[in-house]
């Protein structure tokens, strides 16, 4: 494993903390499986799998009921590189089921904006399960009603050797505006992770950061909180300068940035970081050309951008999917995106 982390044009840079990730998973798994060996001792095994059988049925029958209420639709979500994750929702109200068609949705990318299957399965269980609305264990049986046509080869149902680092982060968010737009349930949300990664051969330091949530047919959407398919923390600013060779000189909202209409998108932040010692810095964003989407009448959100303030006082742009060296003093300025409106706004 060493050995193939090694390999390759960009071999990673802490192999030692990568292995260290990997063992935390196995031991996690393995305390998993030692759990159900404890309860299956306790309770036999007929009864543990009769109960785990009834907690899928309960959630199918979660989703069958939300199921009976949609109208399905369907929505051709754009990227900022002019693809789209195209999606149809056909419902069966009287069988209690949903096809969910990701037919139409961009070939492979020819860069890392890809995602393997599970991560499309995922998008759909979060939506359906968010929707459900009660608190029911996230299970198997969550898919019992549903149908998923992604099309292998897609962006979304990428093969080796598809580069697919960004599946997870950035094109789970994107579908899953995608199909929440194609319900009708709520406008588009900031999409992005805002993946933010800086570092030296010292030390490294991995972000996601928030932004503005899409609005519903009752409801604002929030402002500066993680959306949909993250829920990381951010670091707090004391620790993140007592570790790192930092100072956060900002952290505050953009007033007014979320869409404007009947129920206004939740607004994104701003964010500005000085650097002590000389750092790469690298993002993977999404929405920095495309912005989060309004329905029904509702006005778009506002895109993210960045860039780097020197100590000279120039200004360097900086894309969203773009590596730059910072130097000491050098201030790097994120602006997440914002969510979209719902509804017209009343004149």
């Amino acid at each position: 494993t060493r050995a193939l982390l090694a390999s390759g044009t960009y071999p990673c840079r802490n192999i030692d903390e990568n292995l260290a990730d990997l063992a935390a998973q196995i031991a996690a798994n393995e305390t998993g499986v030692r759990e159900v060996k404890k309860m299956i001792m306790q309770f036999g095994l007929d009864v543990v799998q009769s109960y785990m059988m009834h907690v899928q049925d309960n959630a199918a029958e979660s989703v069958r009921r939300v199921i009976s209420a949609l109208k399905g639709g369907q929505y051709d979500y754009e990227l900022d590189n002019g693809e789209f994750i195209r999606v149809a929702v056909r419902v069966d109200r009287e069988n209690q089921t949903a096809e969910i068609d990701f037919t139409g949705t961009a070939e492979k990318n020819p860069f890392n904006y890809n995602a393997p299957l599970a991560v499309c399965h995922a998008v759909v269980l979060y939506v359906f399960r968010a929707l459900v609305g009660a608190q029911i264990p996230l299970n198997e049986g969550c898919f019992r009603p549903l149908k998923i046509i992604a099309p292998e080869g897609s962006m979304i149902n990428a093969q080796y050797p598809s580069a697919v680092i960004a599946g997870n982060t950035e094109v789970s968010q994107l579908m899953c505006n995608a199909l929440i737009c194609a319900l009708g349930a709520m406008a588009g949300s900031q999409g992005t992770m805002n993946n933010y990664v800086w570092g030296n051969s010292r030390l490294q330091n991995y972000e996601t950061i928030c932004g503005g949530t899409g609005a519903g047919p009752d409801f604002d959407g929030c402002s500066a909180v993680q959306t949909h398919m993250t829920n990381t923390r951010s670091t707090d600013p004391e620790v993140l300068e007592f570790r790192f060779p930092v100072r956060l000189e900002e952290l505050s909202i953009r007033k007014g940035s979320g869409g404007k209409g009947a129920h206004n998108g939740g607004d994104g932040i701003t964010r500005r970081m000085r650097f002590l010692e000389q750092m790469t810095v690298t993002t993977l964003c999404s929405h920095r050309r495309v912005p989060p989407v309004g329905l029904n009448g509702g006005a778009s959100g506002e895109v993210g951008r960045e860039w780097i303030e020197r100590t000279d006082g120039t200004r360097v742009a900086h894309a969203g999917n773009d590596q730059n060296e910072v130097y000491p003093g050098d201030v790097f300025v994120m602006q997440t995106p914002s969510g979209g409106a719902m509804g017209k706004r009343p004149d």
